[in-house]
């Protein structure tokens, strides 16, 4: 089983994944939004998701260094693992205290407003239980994540960031993913199958840059010269008499 868990299943991810995202782009290029609901409500909406996003960025980014920097690199630098634990402890922490919030408020508000909630697709239903559930199990790793059951330390970069990294040499390390607590574990395949959803919820707006802009052609503004404006207001009103003929029709 954790052969098919932590070797197979992650590719199994990264076809539905990309080939999701290709089907989509495809066939969909209308509906690749997130199907903004601004206009339904705003109040709320100003704040809880600028508070999302910014703390999504900033989870994000921790995840970065957490699995791609391997742990030789920190040592080398001379960064111990009880200050790169306290650094990861609090400012992973706080990321994760307001990535809550953020997303508490957005499913409060997308559940109470009834315009909000109708134009929610099932798709976008399952999708925030899932974003909901690996949230709230990154929170929970990040907590308590740290002992096994036997209480004995556990470090994810020695197990977690030794699998995701091993994933990219098409060799998974499935043993070391197997030692990773049930925290990191649970957290690891929610997320995967979030990963998964992707291209068939609104989260591909994540997904969505303007590349094209870049490579416009540009655009000329052309405004009236000030003989032509005078003329036009001399001439009055830009419209003549029904029935008029065109050989009793001013000059223009």
């Amino acid at each position: 089983m954790e052969t098919f868990l932590w070797g197979v299943f992650p590719y199994i991810v990264a076809l539905v994944f990309f080939g999701g995202l290709f089907w989509r782009y495809r066939y969909d290029q209308f509906g690749w939004t997130t199907r903004s609901s601004q206009l339904y409500e705003s109040k709320l909406l100003k704040f809880a998701s600028p508070l999302f996003h910014f703390a999504l960025l900033a989870v994000f980014l921790g995840h970065v260094v957490g699995l791609l920097i391997p742990k030789a690199f920190t040592d080398w630098i001379g960064l111990d693992q009880h200050a790169y634990h306290l650094g990861a402890f609090w400012g992973g922490g706080l990321a994760g205290i307001a990535l809550v919030v953020g997303l508490g408020l957005l499913i409060y508000r997308r559940r109470t407003q009834t315009a909000v909630f109708r134009a929610t697709t099932t798709n976008d239903k399952i999708m925030y239980v899932a974003l909901a559930l690996a949230v709230g199990l990154g929170m929970v790793a990040t907590l308590t994540g740290d002992r096994t059951p036997t209480g004995q330390e556990h470090n994810y970069r020695e197990t977690v960031s030794v699998w995701f990294r091993s994933l990219f040499t098409l060799q998974p390390d499935v043993e070391a993913m197997g030692h990773a607590t049930w925290q990191f574990q649970a957290h690891i395949l929610i997320a995967l199958a979030l990963i998964a959803m992707i291209p068939f919820t609104r989260l591909v707006h994540a997904f969505t840059a303007p590349l094209h802009y870049l490579f416009r052609p540009y655009i000329v503004y052309r405004s009236r010269d000030e003989d032509t404006r005078q003329s036009a207001t001399r001439r009055g009103r830009g419209w003549d008499p029904v029935g008029t003929l065109d050989n009793q029709k001013p000059p223009r």
